[in-house]
């Protein structure tokens, strides 16, 4: 492993574990660069690679501090919320708030936490004509999405991205104030031309991004 891949491996490694926080100001490249033996340019190089990662904020004349980390979801997938703040080193929680049959639809809400803190919250509904199984799961510690990703493979999605402030239950459920900005995605899946869910997803504005990468078409 080259020395910048390993100052980097170094400082990711004390961002992911926590021992360093959001906020916090990392040692100049002068410092890096005495501590680890090296030259300012491989620090340099390090430090832009984790600027890039959206890992760190650099500040003209103030230095590098540990960027706030947001979960990052692909605009195009459907994203599993478990799997994604797991890869990101944090821990997983989903909260069943209620869940309620009524005719050929389940209907699920319950919050997704990362750490203490709630991320989202989501409302759901499962057609049981096309997925059955669902009626008999109970949702107390697997989130529906992360159930139907693992149960029946769908085949089309729609969604809807938007922004909007928290209503009173939507603040009250994730713990912020009232009108806080929030990230809405609103989903429906199908396999063939049988429905599958449609799901409504609150995002806590300051802890959610929504990301795609695009490679232009070589025709």
């Amino acid at each position: 492993m080259s020395f910048d891949a390993r100052i980097r491996a170094a400082i990711e490694g004390d961002i992911r574990s926590g021992t360093l926080r959001p906020g916090n100001r990392l040692l100049s490249e002068h410092e890096l660069a005495a501590l680890h033996g090296c030259s300012r340019a491989t620090v340099s190089k390090a430090m832009g690679a984790l600027h890039r990662a959206g890992l760190i904020e650099r500040r003209r004349k103030a230095g590098s501090f540990v960027a706030d980390q947001h979960v990052h979801s692909a605009v195009l997938e459907v994203p599993d919320l478990a799997a994604l703040i797991a890869a990101r080193g944090h821990v997983y929680r989903w909260q069943l708030l209620s869940r309620r049959l009524s005719g050929s639809a389940l209907h699920v809400e319950g919050l997704h936490h990362e750490g203490d803190t709630a991320l989202a919250l989501e409302t759901r509904s499962i057609a049981i004509d096309t997925v059955p199984q669902a009626a008999q799961e109970s949702f107390d510690t697997i989130a529906p999405g992360t159930w139907l990703l693992a149960h029946i493979p769908w085949t089309s999605a729609r969604h809807r991205i938007r922004a909007a402030g928290a209503s009173a239950a939507e603040a009250r459920a994730l713990g912020v104030a009232e009108n806080t900005a929030c990230l809405i995605l609103e989903r429906s899946t199908w396999r063939g031309d049988a429905a599958v869910t449609t799901v409504r997803q609150v995002f806590r504005g300051d802890m959610f991004d929504m990301v795609a990468h695009f490679e232009p078409s070589r025709t």
